[in-house]
């Protein structure tokens, strides 16, 4: 079984999550860039966090076998907050990264005026850039965040198809299917879907643009979550090429329209920077 992650924060996972997701079919994964639990303080923080997504984490994955890609973007979180958005006028130069499959995430968080400027900011970016977007739908509202999302992207400049609308549940998957986008699930221990209810969605809406993420972070998550959602698939009569396109096929699709997605890893390097996570003698 072969897994693509097309959604999960590397960043706050140790190299033993590396080595597990490996081991459970894990073969390629996006890491989007996020909030980090508590306010950046300057832009100057946002530059050293994208460096670590196209350098160290790039160099971490590639030890266990995994091609790491990432999406970079001024998150719907911090874009309410002035000291941030100074990012958006640097983001352009990182956009020209190879190993950056899209602008993500973006979106909305607690839909004000501010999210909504860096929203249409952002998408404009992918558009100019030939990049696709992976736009975070609200945890809260979900109804009105989805509406409100989706005329934002209407208005763009940006194709439906180069968008993947994510965190959607039971309630916004039709009309975020409807729209033309990409549908995105995030698959959690306690919270947002479960691997039951993922598979319910797919009965009803079938495997046609469905994207399946752990959104793994430094919350109560999982980063097995994606091969938990294989399993149940199989166990509710799915076929194995039923998973192979959820988990692999549709993801490959959507961030191929990049032109950048390398799916075989690069060959893992003895040190980044002077450093090395090959400890005790491995």
């Amino acid at each position: 079984m072969r897994i693509f992650d097309p959604h999960i924060h590397m960043t706050s996972r140790t190299t033993d999550d590396y080595r597990a997701m490996y081991d459970a079919g894990v073969r390629a994964l996006v890491e989007p860039s996020f909030w980090l639990g508590q306010p950046r303080t300057s832009p100057a923080s946002f530059f050293d966090y994208f460096d670590a997504l196209l350098g160290w984490e790039p160099f971490r994955a590639a030890q266990y076998g995994i091609a790491h890609h990432c999406a970079l973007a001024l998150n719907p979180k911090e874009v309410n907050d002035p000291r941030c958005t100074p990012v958006l006028d640097a983001l352009p130069r990182y956009l020209l990264k190879d190993s950056v499959v899209a602008v993500g995430e973006i979106g909305y968080d607690s839909m004000t005026p501010a999210e909504d400027s860096a929203l249409a900011a952002q998408l404009q970016l992918a558009a100019d850039h030939g990049l696709p977007a992976l736009v975070h739908t609200p945890h809260r509202d979900k109804q009105a965040g989805l509406r409100r999302t989706l005329d934002a992207v209407r208005a763009s400049d940006l194709a439906p198809e180069l968008v993947l609308l994510d965190h959607l549940n039971e309630t916004t998957a039709p009309a975020a299917l409807d729209s033309g986008c990409w549908a995105g699930f995030s698959v959690y221990p306690d919270t947002k879907m479960d691997e039951d209810r993922m598979v319910a969605v797919l009965r009803r809406h079938g495997t046609d643009r469905v994207l399946v993420n752990s959104a793994a972070d430094w919350g109560r998550s999982d980063p097995l979550k994606t091969r938990k959602v294989a399993d149940a698939m199989l166990a509710a009569g799915f076929d194995e090429d039923d998973v192979d396109k959820v988990l692999w096929r549709n993801p490959v699709a959507f961030y191929a329209q990049s032109g950048r997605l390398q799916l075989d890893p690069a060959a893992p390097a003895p040190l980044h920077e002077g450093n090395s996570v090959l400890r005790g003698g491995e």
